[in-house]
């Protein structure tokens, strides 16, 4: 019984494709990752299921979601499998399709509203055709699953379609010990730490520009995305190059490292389309299960969660000053130990593993 997984990324960092594999492998099953690589795609580290990545020739846009829905189509179409799971809309076309023509079961597993990223704000045209794609296909779909509440509910409210919630808790699995020069970080600072796409209203320039109102911190940025460059121009010009450390994209073993070093791990997405509205990125447990306090923008699922486990803080005023009088105010609540007992209580209620028999229950059905 062969399961195939398809996704836009290059496999490298994307830790809730790679939790869904390892559990599908305790079914007795075949996995299979198709992914794409790209010129700065890193060697893949050695894993328990097989993967393979699609050198494409369009890299961007348009021109890249309709390359890889082809090579995914007909990969599907003349190879053999049980299930396809397309995660995310972008790959849903080509899922969906191979599997109707073979008459094979498929699910759709929605990390996010696709056409409510704040990269398509000022598109309304692109906008507009993930949307047409969204509204014409999520309907048809029976097998669905997404990370959180508010997505759910959403989707069982526009299209009447239901969607088991998996959120993405991390593996159980120890923290490989790694030091600070390790990572080329300075011994006498301390660490804020933001992991994840370095994208528009990640609410990452606010973090930049509270280290002017904070002494003594670093922020360590661990992730790669489309404002880069515009991020490294804002810093040098507000001379906070010693402040601001770039990690690039990093496997999951030494991100884990990484983010143990840490004081604070940082959520901060601004209000910008439903889909940050309702996000509940897997970041805020792998701070967690790093032992460190989270601070959190002021929407419904981040704040719904810190407010259930207390193991941190909500930026209720977005502003810079605001931001680093809240850092001070958590890092002092650490020195005295504040967090420990809510962050060990939290901690075994985080795992992976707990979402282990509802979702061998959604493929169960769909294997016999």
């Amino acid at each position: 019984m062969r399961i195939i997984l398809c996704v836009s990324n290059d496999l490298t960092a994307d830790q809730r494709v790679h939790k869904m594999a390892v559990s599908l492998q305790e079914l007795n099953a075949e996995i299979l990752i198709i992914g794409r690589k790209h010129k700065k795609s890193t060697k893949l580290k050695a894993r328990t299921y097989k993967t393979r990545r699609f050198r494409l020739i369009f890299n961007k846009k348009a021109l890249f979601y309709a390359e890889l829905n082809i090579r995914l189509f007909f990969y599907l179409l003349f190879h053999k499998y049980k299930i396809a799971v397309a995660n995310d809309a972008d790959t849903l076309l080509a899922v969906y399709w191979a599997s109707k023509i073979k008459k094979r079961e498929m699910v759709f597993d929605s990390h996010e509203i696709f056409s409510e990223v704040p990269e398509l704000s000022n598109r309304p045209k692109i906008k507009q055709i993930w949307q047409a794609i969204e509204n014409k296909y999520i309907p048809k779909l029976k097998n669905c699953i997404t990370v959180c509440d508010s997505i759910a509910h959403y989707y069982l409210k526009k299209y009447n379609t239901k969607f088991v919630v998996i959120p993405n808790l991390p593996l159980e699995q120890k923290i490989t010990p790694k030091t600070r020069a390790d990572f080329n970080l300075p011994n006498n600072s301390k660490i804020l730490i933001y992991q994840g796409a370095i994208n528009k209203a990640r609410g990452i320039e606010l973090m930049i520009d509270s280290l002017k109102y904070l002494e003594n911190w670093i922020l360590v940025i661990a992730g790669k995305g489309d404002i880069e460059n515009e991020l490294k121009n804002k810093i040098s010009q507000q001379n906070l190059s010693s402040k601001v450390y770039f990690m690039g994209q990093l496997d999951f073993d030494t991100l884990k490292s990484l983010t143990a070093l840490a004081d604070i791990g940082l959520s901060l997405e601004e209000d910008m389309g439903l889909n940050y509205r309702f996000a509940l990125p897997n970041k805020l447990f792998d701070y967690t299960h790093a032992e460190i306090p989270v601070i959190v923008s002021n929407l419904p699922e981040m704040k719904k969660w810190v407010k259930a486990t207390q193991v941190g803080e909500v930026l209720r005023i977005r502003s810079p000053k605001n931001l680093a009088i809240l850092i001070n105010k958590v890092y002092q609540k650490s020195e005295n130990k504040f967090w420990n007992f809510y962050i060990n209580n939290a901690f075994n209620k985080l795992f992976w593993s707990n979402n282990q028999k509802k979702l061998h229950n959604i493929y169960k059905k769909l294997i016999l």
